[in-house]
Protein backbone atom coordinates (compact mmCIF):
# COMPACT_ATOMS: atom_id res chain seq x y z
CA UNK A 1 0.00 0.00 0.00
CA UNK A 2 1.25 3.68 -0.85
CA UNK A 3 1.74 4.92 2.19
CA UNK A 4 -0.03 8.95 2.71
CA UNK A 5 1.95 11.76 2.13
CA UNK A 6 -1.27 13.95 3.68
CA UNK A 7 -0.07 16.06 5.78
CA UNK A 8 -2.30 16.62 9.56
CA UNK A 9 -5.41 19.01 10.15
CA UNK A 10 -3.74 22.88 11.02
CA UNK A 11 -5.29 25.21 13.28
CA UNK A 12 -7.18 27.50 11.50
CA UNK A 13 -5.41 30.99 11.36
CA UNK A 14 -7.35 33.69 13.58
CA UNK A 15 -6.94 37.63 13.97
CA UNK A 16 -7.94 40.25 16.85
CA UNK A 17 -7.42 43.84 17.41
CA UNK A 18 -6.36 45.99 20.64
CA UNK A 19 -5.30 49.27 21.12
CA UNK A 20 -3.83 49.52 17.54
CA UNK A 21 -2.40 46.31 17.38
CA UNK A 22 -3.31 43.25 15.47
CA UNK A 23 -2.58 39.93 16.55
CA UNK A 24 -2.23 36.25 15.08
CA UNK A 25 -3.77 33.48 16.67
CA UNK A 26 -4.49 29.91 15.67
CA UNK A 27 -7.50 28.46 16.92
CA UNK A 28 -6.64 29.67 20.81
CA UNK A 29 -6.20 32.81 22.80
CA UNK A 30 -2.67 32.37 22.53
CA UNK A 31 -0.79 34.95 20.60
CA UNK A 32 1.44 33.70 17.58
CA UNK A 33 2.49 37.20 16.53
CA UNK A 34 1.47 40.88 16.73
CA UNK A 35 1.77 44.13 14.11
CA UNK A 36 1.21 47.30 15.33
CA UNK A 37 -1.05 48.78 12.48
CA UNK A 38 0.35 52.52 12.11
CA UNK A 39 4.29 51.20 12.40
CA UNK A 40 3.97 47.68 10.61
CA UNK A 41 7.93 47.32 10.23
CA UNK A 42 8.18 48.00 13.62
CA UNK A 43 8.61 45.09 15.85
CA UNK A 44 5.70 44.61 18.46
CA UNK A 45 6.96 41.71 20.63
CA UNK A 46 9.63 41.68 23.66
CA UNK A 47 10.61 38.16 22.28
CA UNK A 48 10.83 38.70 18.75
CA UNK A 49 12.97 41.66 19.31
CA UNK A 50 15.28 39.56 21.28
CA UNK A 51 15.49 37.37 18.22
CA UNK A 52 17.00 39.89 16.08
CA UNK A 53 19.89 39.69 18.81
CA UNK A 54 21.89 38.18 15.44
CA UNK A 55 22.28 41.57 14.77
CA UNK A 56 25.25 41.89 17.24
CA UNK A 57 27.53 39.80 15.03
CA UNK A 58 27.54 41.68 12.22
CA UNK A 59 29.68 44.50 11.10
CA UNK A 60 27.02 47.78 11.22
CA UNK A 61 27.67 48.55 7.45
CA UNK A 62 26.82 44.86 6.34
CA UNK A 63 23.62 44.37 8.30
CA UNK A 64 21.34 44.44 5.01
CA UNK A 65 23.81 41.88 3.36
CA UNK A 66 22.94 38.28 2.54
CA UNK A 67 19.90 35.97 2.92
CA UNK A 68 17.93 36.28 5.98
CA UNK A 69 15.47 32.56 6.44
CA UNK A 70 12.52 32.10 9.13
CA UNK A 71 11.33 28.64 9.70
CA UNK A 72 7.49 29.68 11.02
CA UNK A 73 6.57 32.75 9.55
CA UNK A 74 3.79 33.97 12.72
CA UNK A 75 2.60 37.31 11.97
CA UNK A 76 5.70 38.48 9.44
CA UNK A 77 7.13 40.92 12.43
CA UNK A 78 10.82 39.19 11.42
CA UNK A 79 10.04 38.91 7.62
CA UNK A 80 8.72 42.64 7.56
CA UNK A 81 11.71 43.88 9.56
CA UNK A 82 14.30 42.03 7.38
CA UNK A 83 13.17 42.90 4.74
CA UNK A 84 11.80 46.06 5.12
CA UNK A 85 13.97 47.71 7.53
CA UNK A 86 17.67 46.05 6.94
CA UNK A 87 16.66 45.71 3.26
CA UNK A 88 17.92 41.95 3.02
CA UNK A 89 16.97 39.06 0.64
CA UNK A 90 14.08 37.54 2.83
CA UNK A 91 12.44 33.81 2.84
CA UNK A 92 9.85 32.35 5.17
CA UNK A 93 9.64 29.10 5.62
CA UNK A 94 5.22 27.97 7.14
CA UNK A 95 3.60 24.96 6.25
CA UNK A 96 0.24 26.41 7.36
CA UNK A 97 -1.34 28.16 4.53
CA UNK A 98 -3.71 29.58 6.37
CA UNK A 99 -1.16 31.49 8.20
CA UNK A 100 0.78 32.94 4.84
CA UNK A 101 -2.39 34.08 3.53
CA UNK A 102 -3.77 35.78 6.47
CA UNK A 103 0.02 36.96 6.10
CA UNK A 104 -0.77 39.04 2.72
CA UNK A 105 -4.45 40.09 3.71
CA UNK A 106 -3.92 41.37 7.27
CA UNK A 107 -0.25 41.64 7.92
CA UNK A 108 1.73 43.54 5.12
CA UNK A 109 3.37 40.99 3.50
CA UNK A 110 3.63 40.81 -0.31
CA UNK A 111 6.16 39.01 -2.33
CA UNK A 112 8.34 40.03 -4.70
CA UNK A 113 12.25 39.52 -6.39
CA UNK A 114 13.36 40.20 -2.55
CA UNK A 115 10.94 38.26 -0.24
CA UNK A 116 9.12 34.68 -0.51
CA UNK A 117 6.68 33.13 1.21
CA UNK A 118 7.38 29.44 1.12
CA UNK A 119 4.66 26.80 1.82
CA UNK A 120 6.29 23.71 3.43
CA UNK A 121 7.30 21.91 6.46
CA UNK A 122 10.46 23.58 7.98
CA UNK A 123 11.95 20.06 8.66
CA UNK A 124 12.17 19.06 4.85
CA UNK A 125 13.46 22.27 4.21
CA UNK A 126 16.53 22.80 6.04
CA UNK A 127 17.27 18.66 5.42
CA UNK A 128 17.39 19.54 1.53
CA UNK A 129 20.57 19.50 0.22
CA UNK A 130 19.97 22.49 -2.19
CA UNK A 131 19.53 24.50 1.14
CA UNK A 132 22.65 23.74 2.25
CA UNK A 133 24.86 27.26 2.87
CA UNK A 134 21.87 29.14 1.26
CA UNK A 135 21.14 31.48 4.61
CA UNK A 136 23.19 34.33 6.57
CA UNK A 137 20.66 34.20 9.22
CA UNK A 138 18.57 31.80 10.30
CA UNK A 139 15.62 32.60 12.64
CA UNK A 140 13.54 29.66 13.52
CA UNK A 141 10.38 29.86 15.84
CA UNK A 142 8.15 26.72 15.13
CA UNK A 143 5.38 26.14 17.74
CA UNK A 144 2.04 24.87 16.95
CA UNK A 145 -1.11 25.87 18.52
CA UNK A 146 -0.58 24.78 22.04
CA UNK A 147 2.63 26.54 21.89
CA UNK A 148 3.65 23.88 24.86
CA UNK A 149 7.22 22.74 23.05
CA UNK A 150 8.98 23.53 19.93
CA UNK A 151 7.06 22.17 16.50
CA UNK A 152 10.91 20.91 15.31
CA UNK A 153 13.88 20.25 18.54
CA UNK A 154 16.00 17.19 17.21
CA UNK A 155 19.90 16.95 16.91
CA UNK A 156 19.20 16.37 13.33
CA UNK A 157 17.27 19.66 12.74
CA UNK A 158 19.48 21.82 14.54
CA UNK A 159 22.39 19.93 12.35
CA UNK A 160 20.36 20.55 9.31
CA UNK A 161 20.20 24.42 10.31
CA UNK A 162 23.83 24.23 11.06
CA UNK A 163 24.31 22.95 7.45
CA UNK A 164 21.81 25.68 6.39
CA UNK A 165 23.89 28.62 7.71
CA UNK A 166 26.93 29.73 5.53
CA UNK A 167 29.93 30.55 7.09
CA UNK A 168 29.68 33.27 9.17
CA UNK A 169 26.18 32.96 9.84
CA UNK A 170 23.51 33.32 12.89
CA UNK A 171 20.75 31.52 14.18
CA UNK A 172 18.44 32.72 16.81
CA UNK A 173 15.93 30.33 18.31
CA UNK A 174 12.60 30.71 20.62
CA UNK A 175 12.36 28.44 22.98
CA UNK A 176 9.44 28.42 24.92
CA UNK A 177 8.26 26.23 27.99
CA UNK A 178 9.93 24.55 31.67
CA UNK A 179 13.26 24.55 32.38
CA UNK A 180 13.81 21.15 31.50
CA UNK A 181 12.53 21.95 27.89
CA UNK A 182 14.83 24.69 27.68
CA UNK A 183 17.94 22.44 28.68
CA UNK A 184 16.95 19.92 26.38
CA UNK A 185 16.60 22.05 23.52
CA UNK A 186 19.99 24.19 24.88
CA UNK A 187 21.89 20.42 24.35
CA UNK A 188 20.84 19.91 21.12
CA UNK A 189 21.71 23.38 19.57
CA UNK A 190 25.01 23.22 21.44
CA UNK A 191 25.47 19.95 19.36
CA UNK A 192 24.98 21.45 16.49
CA UNK A 193 27.33 24.30 16.54
CA UNK A 194 29.64 24.25 19.55
CA UNK A 195 29.02 25.04 23.35
CA UNK A 196 31.59 28.17 22.76
CA UNK A 197 29.45 29.47 19.97
CA UNK A 198 25.56 29.54 21.96
CA UNK A 199 24.70 31.64 24.02
CA UNK A 200 21.12 33.10 25.90
CA UNK A 201 19.40 35.41 26.63
CA UNK A 202 17.42 36.00 30.07
CA UNK A 203 13.60 34.84 29.57
CA UNK A 204 11.07 37.11 28.81
CA UNK A 205 8.41 37.11 31.56
CA UNK A 206 5.76 35.10 29.54
CA UNK A 207 8.73 32.73 29.75
CA UNK A 208 10.30 33.02 26.31
CA UNK A 209 14.18 32.77 25.76
CA UNK A 210 16.13 33.56 23.06
CA UNK A 211 19.39 31.24 21.83
CA UNK A 212 21.74 32.71 19.54
CA UNK A 213 24.19 30.13 18.00
CA UNK A 214 26.99 31.34 15.22
CA UNK A 215 29.09 29.29 12.60
CA UNK A 216 32.61 29.85 11.81
CA UNK A 217 32.96 33.76 13.39
CA UNK A 218 34.37 34.98 16.57
CA UNK A 219 32.14 36.66 19.51
CA UNK A 220 32.46 40.24 18.89
CA UNK A 221 34.83 41.64 21.99
CA UNK A 222 33.39 44.18 24.56
CA UNK A 223 34.26 47.61 22.33
CA UNK A 224 32.55 46.20 19.22
CA UNK A 225 29.52 45.07 20.67
CA UNK A 226 28.90 48.27 22.03
CA UNK A 227 29.44 50.12 18.75
CA UNK A 228 27.28 47.99 16.92
CA UNK A 229 24.38 47.63 20.03
CA UNK A 230 24.59 51.66 19.63
CA UNK A 231 23.71 51.68 16.37
CA UNK A 232 21.28 49.26 16.43
CA UNK A 233 19.61 51.28 18.76
CA UNK A 234 19.95 54.83 16.70
CA UNK A 235 18.70 53.15 12.86
CA UNK A 236 17.26 50.19 13.72
CA UNK A 237 14.85 51.29 16.66
CA UNK A 238 15.97 48.01 18.72
CA UNK A 239 16.77 47.97 22.37
CA UNK A 240 20.24 46.58 21.37
CA UNK A 241 21.81 47.63 24.26
CA UNK A 242 19.95 45.79 26.52
CA UNK A 243 20.41 42.36 25.15
CA UNK A 244 24.26 42.75 26.06
CA UNK A 245 23.38 42.76 29.69
CA UNK A 246 20.95 40.04 29.06
CA UNK A 247 23.32 37.53 27.23
CA UNK A 248 24.78 34.88 28.99
CA UNK A 249 26.69 31.43 28.62
CA UNK A 250 24.03 28.44 28.33
CA UNK A 251 23.81 26.68 32.56
CA UNK A 252 26.48 23.89 33.08
CA UNK A 253 23.20 21.68 32.91
CA UNK A 254 22.38 22.40 29.11
CA UNK A 255 25.75 21.44 28.23
CA UNK A 256 26.04 18.52 26.48
CA UNK A 257 28.43 15.46 27.69
CA UNK A 258 31.64 14.63 26.43
CA UNK A 259 32.07 11.62 25.04
CA UNK A 260 33.23 8.64 27.13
Amino acid sequence: MKKSTKRPELAPATVSEADGVRYLHLGTPWVQGAMRIRKPLAIELEYVQRMMVWMLLRPSDELGDGHAVQLGLGAGAITRYCHGVLHMRTTAIELNDEVIGVGRAYFRLETSARLKLIEADAGEWVADAKNAASADVLCVDLYDHDAASPVLDTDAFYADCHRVLKTGGAMTVNLFGRDASFERSAQRIAAAFGVECVLSLRPTREGNTVVVAWKGVRWPDAATLAERAAHIEQTGQLPARKWLKMLRALPERAVPAAPA
